[in-house]
C-alpha cells in the first residue's frame, strides 16, 4: 500500500468517526515509515530554503500521524480488554506491528486476571470443568473458543467437552447431557 496525504486524511477522518479500528493493510506502518522518510527529506530541504509552508506541512503531517496513533492505541487497548474477558480474539484491521502489540496486551491482561482467579481457585475449577455428552448429530472438526481443536464426532458417540462447548451443543440439539 502506498501512503500519501489523502490516504492519511481519510484514515484520520475515519478513526475520529468510529469507535472501531479502521481497516489498514498489514504493511501500513512500514508504508508510513517510507512516506515519513520522504517527507522528512523535503522538510529538511525546505529549512535550507526558509520555506515556512513546507515546514508547516511537515508539522501538520506529524500531528495527524500522532493523532492516528493515539486513537488506534486506545482502540487496541479497548479491544484487548474486551477480548481478555470474552476470549474472542480478532486481529483484523491491524497492521502487523499492531497485531504484535495486541497479543502482548492480551497476554498481560490474562496474566493480570489470573491473579484474581488464583485468589478463589477459579482457574483450576474452570479448566477442570468438563461435561459428558452424547452426540446426536455428526460434528466436523472445529476450533473452540479456547483455540483447541475438537472432533470430529459421530452420532451416538459419548465425549467429554468443556462446559461452554457442551452447553452450546445441548442448546442447539447437537448433543444431550449424559
Amino acid at each position: 500500500m502506498r501512503i500519501d496525504y489523502d490516504e492519511l486524511r481519510r484514515i484520520h477522518r475515519l478513526e475520529k468517526n468510529t469507535s472501531r479500528l479502521v481497516e489498514v493493510d498489514e504493511d501500513f506502518i512500514d508504508s508510513l515509515e517510507e512516506f515519513v522518510a520522504i517527507e522528512k527529506k523535503k522538510y529538511l530541504a525546505s529549512l535550507k530554503e526558509f520555506s515556512a509552508s513546507d515546514a508547516r506541512e511537515f508539522t501538520n503531517l506529524k500531528r495527524v500521524i500522532e493523532e492516528i496513533f493515539l486513537m488506534r492505541e486506545k482502540k487496541l487497548l479497548n479491544k484487548a480488554l474486551i477480548s481478555s474477558h470474552t476470549k474472542e480474539v480478532d486481529g483484523e484491521k491491524m497492521a502487523s506491528q499492531e497485531k504484535d502489540t495486541f497479543k502482548k496486551l492480551l497476554r498481560n491482561l490474562e496474566d493480570h486476571y489470573s491473579i484474581y482467579e488464583s485468589l478463589f481457585g477459579e482457574k483450576e475449577r474452570r479448566e477442570s470443568e468438563a461435561v459428558r455428552v452424547s452426540i446426536i448429530k455428526d460434528v466436523p472438526t472445529f476450533v473452540g473458543t479456547d483455540m483447541k481443536e475438537y472432533g470430529p464426532f459421530q452420532s451416538g458417540q459419548v465425549v467429554e467437552l468443556p462446559a461452554k462447548i457442551a452447553k452450546l451443543f445441548i442448546s442447539r440439539k447437537i448433543a444431550e447431557e449424559k
